[in-house]
């Protein structure tokens, strides 16, 4: 009975084996199926102006044809071949390493219980236990280059997750491998060239939220997407099969947010999400076409640890802060004598945020730290009161709801000698100080190739300026952060009355004070280096000064002044300055009108007003 048993199983393979293997190889239309939507997705292929097609996958290893990388029917060839063609075993280790090619292909033929036998992969998916997925975008954090837009990655749920237990879930995050020796400047740039390599990784949630929330203070937002366990499982065997790929990896487009709109669009066919971006792909716009596709749910706010202690400072008075800050520094527990059992609880709970935010921002020492926030902690048990701290509120426009990051603008400009012009704008991104503020960081911007050409009234055109990079971080100190302000701008202008250009790079640091999203000011110290036609094509280098004052006056009107004056050291003038208002009118999300007056000597005295009409897109 057992060699019965044995003889059939023996049939079976050697017979109908070399015809199930001969039938796939036949069965399939290479030319037109290496031209399906979902073959190219699966490669990773972006099609050329020319018809060619190119994959932003780097890495042979994720290619099993020599020409994969540039030839999509050559890379569908190669894969029939090693899934159904020669040796049993190369072909079972082939399915295993890409299993959601071998998924489609075997739907195309129209099997209906696909059956992996891949220890490895069925031991992941043990582990992870997907149900479903949650796009997360932590908000911008300007004290790192590749961090000034926002991130996005995903979060895998599993079954039967509740809130206590989502920190233990896993995330997908997509990222930059940078040289650790390069500087912030060199990082930047690098970036924007793609001269890092980028990869995918599966971590724990709470690493995340650990170095978001709690190490870098930023705002989190959660969007559970709405895609089904069965489209959950076939982005995540995409994403099994990505642990051979390798990208190059671009801050403004084939970044973070791409990639993973990339991932996600393997849930089926017709689902497209990477055409939106041609030309950047920032986290915010990213997060928007999943919303405008209806992939998304409502988000969920996380606030960061900072914002958990800002909250908590402006809800107490000086008396208890200075007791909180007695603690914190002094280990002096407040008195019930001197305060009630109410505020005893504010000063507690207030000292322990602020302790523990200290801990993982100035790196202090963990042991003797943790001992001390023990103490607080069972210090609080004691009293008999509830947390006099209202929840901290959920900010009322989200991420997704913002301005667009790209705008053009034609405006109007009058000047005191120059002639009057016409001009375009185009920044295909991301934000400045006076853009409307919902969904964006108060107090910071960022913009790349900031661009202006100016039509004068007889029709001569000529760049007004060409800024690469105008960065500035003006977070406000109070009584629990001392953040210093910095800026940095690199680019070409015309600022004088004579029309003579220059390029130059500038940086500055300083403080600011006040509310980012009400009262604001800011004052920097600034130095600069300059050349072109303004000093005689000399280098010349500039300190000096810059200051100023912003103000809200609602969510749609935000008025400001700047002030600057720098002194050059061996140059053909002594110094120059500028001082310039403005008015930024939000008339919807997407349009505004912004009114400057301002003021320059370089060479010459110069006053300019110009009206501007901004779209944002």
């Amino acid at each position: 009975m057992k060699f019965d048993r044995f003889f059939s199983a023996l049939l079976t393979f050697c017979f109908i084996f070399p015809l199930y293997s001969h039938a796939s190889e036949t069965s399939f239309d290479t030319h037109s199926l290496s031209q399906d939507a979902y073959w190219l997705k699966l490669g990773h292929y972006l099609k050329g102006h020319f018809g060619n097609y190119t994959s932003t996958v780097d890495s042979k290893t994720f290619f099993l044809s020599p020409d994969g990388k540039s030839n999509p029917e050559k890379e569908l060839k190669a894969t029939i071949q090693a899934f159904y063609q020669g040796n049993p075993k190369e072909n079972h280790q082939a399915i295993c390493t890409f299993p959601a090619r071998y998924h489609w292909l075997e739907e195309l033929r129209g099997n209906k219980n696909i059956t992996l036998n891949c220890p490895e992969l069925q031991k992941w998916q043990k582990v992870i236990e997907p149900n479903k997925l949650t796009l997360v975008f932590p908000t911008a954090f300007m004290n790192n280059p590749s961090s000034m837009f926002g991130h996005t990655l995903l979060r895998i749920d599993a079954k039967n997750q509740n809130k206590n237990s989502e920190l233990v879930a896993f995330a997908v995050n997509f990222a930059a491998n940078p040289d650790t020796n390069d500087n912030a400047a060199l990082y930047a740039m690098k970036g924007l060239i793609g001269s890092y390599p980028g990869r995918f990784t599966v971590m724990p949630y709470y690493k995340k939220v650990r170095e978001y929330n709690d190490i870098e203070s930023r705002d989190i937002w959660e969007y559970p997407l709405n895609f089904t366990t069965t489209e959950v499982n076939r982005i995540l065997l995409h994403l099994w099969e990505l642990e051979q790929a390798e990208f190059d990896y671009y801050f403004l487009d084939e970044n973070c947010s791409y990639q993973l709109l990339a991932l996600l669009q393997l849930a089926n066919h017709d689902l497209d999400l990477v055409d939106d971006f041609p030309v950047t792909a920032i986290p915010s716009d990213t997060v928007k076409t999943l919303v405008k596709a209806g992939l998304t749910q409502p988000p969920k706010y996380r606030e960061a640890f900072g914002t958990r202690l800002l909250h908590e400072s402006d809800h107490v008075s000086e008396r208890i802060y200075l007791a909180t800050k007695k603690l914190k520094e002094e280990g002096i527990y407040p008195s019930d004598k001197e305060f009630t059992d109410s505020e005893r609880a504010a000063i507690l709970e207030f000292a322990y945020e602020w302790l523990n935010f200290e801990l993982y921002d100035d790196g202090l020492e963990r042991n003797s730290t943790a001992k001390r926030l023990t103490k607080i902690l069972i210090a609080r048990s004691r009293i008999n009161a509830k947390s006099p701290f209202p929840p901290v509120p959920t900010p009322q426009t989200s991420p997704d709801q913002g301005h667009g990051s790209a705008r053009i603008g034609i405006a109007r400009n009058q000047y005191q000698h120059r002639q009057n012009t016409t001009s375009f704008e185009w920044r295909p991104s991301y934000h400045d100080l006076f853009d409307a503020q919902s969904g964006f960081i108060p107090g910071a911007q960022i913009s790349f190739l900031d661009t202006k050409v100016n039509i004068d009234d007889n029709g001569h055109s000529e760049l007004d300026h060409f800024y690469f990079m105008d960065a500035l971080a003006l977070a406000p100190s109070n009584r629990v952060f001392d953040s210093l302000g910095w800026g940095v701008k690199i680019g070409f202008d015309r600022p004088d009355a004579t029309n003579e250009s220059r390029l130059f790079i500038k940086g500055g640091a300083g403080k600011a004070w006040g509310q980012a999203d009400h009262l604001h000011v800011y004052w920097l110290f600034e130095a600069e280096l300059n050349q072109g036609q303004l000093t005689d094509h000399d280098f010349t280098l500039g300190v000096g000064a810059k200051s100023g004052l912003l103000y809200s006056l609602t969510t749609q009107h935000r008025i400001g002044i700047e002030a600057e004056w720098i002194s050059l050291i061996d140059g053909i003038t002594d110094d120059h300055s500028s001082i310039k208002g403005t008015w930024n009118w939000s008339l919807s999300t997407n349009t505004a009108l912004r009114t400057e007056i301002g003021y320059s000597k370089w060479h010459e005295e110069e006053m300019n007003a110009q009206v501007t009409a901004y779209f944002y897109y």
